[in-house]
């Protein structure tokens, strides 16, 4: 193979980008190019300018934001003393994933592809824009873009005379090899080792957190069960302040750990050495050597989740059987996607129920293929509901418990909240490794701003936290805005804030939006309480935040206080648009949401 020429980058939340990243290289691999697949805060963005062609894969986190993968990224390209022909010498492409649900649709890709127009760089393609939203999702904007990308980057960087494409069903060499060792099996449990008592728990190093309690906060007859949970952080290293994010790693159960052993033949207890084929290659931080089968299926691959594409074109190229294969090269090929929708990303079937729809594949998988076959357990983020100033040593999540049905048999629960929720520390001790990282709210130290704080359902988490905070510091002027369904069914915390209310701490508006016939939510009161939000925000210089989920809610309260700046303030419709932006750009409306 040539030395690498081709550089695809990628910024991912959620493991979307880096798995269509990877697709680039697997793709460049069977053209006989050489290529480097990295996330951007991996790559020492200095070097870019020694590129020849690089193509870029991006997602938009939250409200128009860049992935945490390539936030250094972005602040470096965007400084304003970067010289205009910087990238004079890079042809470049730009790959954007997003949901045109959001006002920012893919905000990322294309202010990153004006940018490095900007620099200099030659565009070989416009901006890919990928959408969740499509029937097909984001597959149906990527296939003929990448038909094109394709011819351009051949044009420019042509395979080894001599040397043919390897075609789409044979299997390129897997990354690593699994080297079993010989001996009795090993069955102690394996951790990553602890944090050193200088360095702050990561990824890598967990801190492992006794779970105090884990208390159901909603009613038994509300639809969802919703957990407050307690962990210890005596001594942990941890440190946290209001608006700050835990991240917890999950893991598979134990009943799916030992299914997907079944059908792929493994011992689970069978302990091996990873090592990895490319000489620059690196085996993964988070996997101990040697490592156990179990440790490999129960803590690092996540065979709970919803597979990829990539997973039926790998699995089609191994499959010894006929029908199998068939099915799985449909599934993989362009023309195939609406079919793999509606069988896979429709009714949410995991990477396990797709192995069991084609046993005789899984079984012949060799354990080489796994870590390429199936991508790592993320970890997910939840907004610490706690403040270390009101309960030190402590540290407490509000956890949504994700189940819902769909057309298949079992019902999907999400990996990470319902092992939580099934955990009892009154059964016996129970551990669970996380870390802290900043998140995206800040709150003012000055003891006389005063903050508007817009959180209905668990997004009143972080402000829990907030006004723990300013509580005990002693800072005034706290306005929450709490919407909930029923007031004796999910009102979280609510014999908390009223005690706050009865010592003049807070100012507590409720929203319960199932309690009368014309449903009521936070947008609404926010335009009820107009002359008291315009006053705080415009005379006092007060701090808006808003915390919940991404889909509607952040949209519909801003057109609420956007509003309120019309009516209250006398401000036209262009002027109240200008108004809110100079509160985003100086940090005095803030938002953190999740889909």
């Amino acid at each position: 193979m040539s030395s690498p020429r081709l550089l695809v980058l990628f910024g991912s939340q959620t493991g979307t980008a880096e798995d269509v990243a990877e697709r680039l290289g697997r793709e460049a691999r069977r053209r006989r190019l050489g290529c480097r697949v990295l996330s951007l805060d991996a790559y020492p963005v200095v070097n870019l300018i020694n590129e020849p062609l690089v193509i870029i894969v991006c997602a938009t986190a939250g409200q128009g934001d860049p992935p945490d993968n390539m936030k250094n990224f972005w602040r470096f390209i965007f400084r304003k003393n970067l010289p205009p022909t910087s990238l004079c010498q890079v042809d470049f492409a730009v790959l954007g994933l997003g949901d045109s649900s959001y006002v920012k649709f893919n905000f990322v890709a294309k202010k990153l592809h004006r940018r490095l127009l900007q620099l200099g760089g030659c565009a070989l393609v416009p901006a890919c824009l990928g959408d969740d939203q499509h029937e097909l999702g984001p597959d149906a904007a990527i296939d003929p873009w990448l038909r094109e990308l394709w011819v351009q980057v051949q044009e420019r960087l042509p395979s080894p005379a001599g040397l043919s494409a390897i075609p789409p069903g044979v299997p390129l060499p897997s990354k690593f090899t699994l080297h079993f060792l010989p001996g009795a099996p090993k069955t102690e449990e394996q951790q990553a080792p602890p944090a050193g008592p200088q360095e702050p728990p990561s990824q890598l190093r967990p801190f492992l957190a006794p779970m105090v309690s884990n208390q159901r906060v909603t009613g038994t007859s509300h639809f969802q069960d919703v957990r407050l949970i307690e962990f210890d952080i005596t001594s942990s290293g941890v440190s946290f302040a209001a608006g700050d994010v835990v991240l917890i790693q999950p893991e598979n159960s134990a009943s799916h750990v030992q299914q997907f052993c079944q059908l792929l033949g493994l011992d689970p207890d069978q302990n091996f050495m990873l090592q990895p084929r490319e000489p620059d290659a690196t085996c993964p931080a988070r996997l101990p050597q040697p490592c156990s089968v179990r440790h490999l299926v129960g803590r690092y691959l996540d065979v709970a989740g919803v597979p990829r594409r990539s997973l039926f074109e790998l699995l089609a190229s191994l499959s010894p059987d006929e029908l199998e294969r068939e099915k799985l090269l449909e599934f993989s090929s362009a023309g195939g996607q609406e079919a793999l929708h509606a069988y896979c990303t429709r009714p949410r079937r995991t990477v396990l129920e797709v192995l069991c729809d084609f046993p005789h594949t899984a079984a012949a998988v060799p354990p080489d293929y796994l870590l390429d076959l199936i991508p790592p357990i993320r970890p997910r983020a939840f907004s610490i509901a706690s403040s270390l100033v009101a309960l030190p040593g402590r540290l407490q999540v509000l956890v949504a418990v994700v189940q819902y049905r769909t057309r298949l048999k079992e019902p999907r629960r999400g990996l990470c909240s319902c092992w939580l929720a099934s955990l009892d520390p009154g059964q016996g001790p129970v551990q669970v490794p996380l870390w802290v990282q900043p998140g995206n709210l800040t709150f003012p130290e000055t003891a006389d701003t005063p903050v508007v704080m817009v959180g209905p359902g668990t997004g009143v988490a972080p402000f829990r936290a907030a006004i723990q905070e300013r509580v005990a510091r002693g800072q005034t002027g706290n306005v929450l805005f709490f919407g909930c369904r029923q007031r004796d069914q999910d009102f979280y915390w609510e014999a908390e804030w009223q005690e706050l209310e009865r010592r003049g701490c807070l100012t507590l508006v409720t929203a319960f939006s199932r309690e009368q016939q014309q449903k009521v939510y936070v947008q609404h009161r926010l335009r009820e309480h107009g002359p008291l939000v315009w006053e705080l925000i415009d005379q006092q210089g007060a701090c808006f935040y808003l915390a919940g989920n991404a889909k509607s809610m952040p949209a519909e309260v801003t057109e609420a206080l956007t509003s309120v700046f019309q009516e209250q303030g006398g401000l036209s419709g262009p002027d109240a648009a200008s108004y809110l932006t100079r509160l985003q750009r100086t940090l005095r409306f803030q938002a953190e949401t999740w889909a």
